[in-house]
């Protein structure tokens, strides 16, 4: 396993799926979900602070919350993604609004791409990841090998002392 480039995961038919939106997007993924509430009542859900409770307030799915934005949610669904806890993100930033916790947004962007997670980041794509057939089946999410990069760079770093 050491040796191999990449390592999978498997992301189960019953997806782990963070829902996370920004003040000004809030409104916006509660009307989405209540619209696929069908689909996401099959999913585990969770969410940030307010995001979670108005979700689940507002549709009668249940959503896991964890703290807001601003407060670390976003580091801990970082957290979980690195952990294999979540398999699938939807998360509505807002691009024109400047937000106290980017650094936070920025990681966890970051941690879903280095995870090879989905991550949905307006409606649009967001509709289209849940009409995917994959949403019904398991897949195999390829992440690299960082053991392996990690011992291949101090290789070389002894090499070069």
């Amino acid at each position: 396993m050491l040796l191999d480039d990449y390592i999978y995961f498997k992301i189960g038919k019953t997806k782990h799926i963070a829902l996370i939106a920004h003040d000004g997007k809030k409104q916006e993924l509660v009307k989405w979900a209540d619209k696929n509430k069908e689909i996401l009542k099959n999913h585990f859900l969770c969410g940030t602070g307010t995001t979670a409770r108005l979700i689940s307030d507002q549709t009668g799915l249940p959503v896991r919350g964890y703290n807001s934005g601003p407060l670390g949610g976003d580091q801990q669904i970082g957290s979980r993604i690195v952990e294999g806890g979540i398999d699938f993100v939807v998360f509505l930033w807002d691009p024109l609004e400047s937000q106290p916790h980017d650094p936070d947004v920025k990681a966890l962007l970051r941690i879903a791409v280095v995870y090879d997670i989905p991550i949905a980041n307006n409606l649009a794509t967001a509709d289209f990841l849940l009409a995917s057939t994959l949403m019904n089946e398991e897949y195999d999410r390829k992440v690299e090998n960082f053991n392996k990069n990690m011992k291949e760079r101090l290789e070389k770093f002894t090499e070069e002392k």
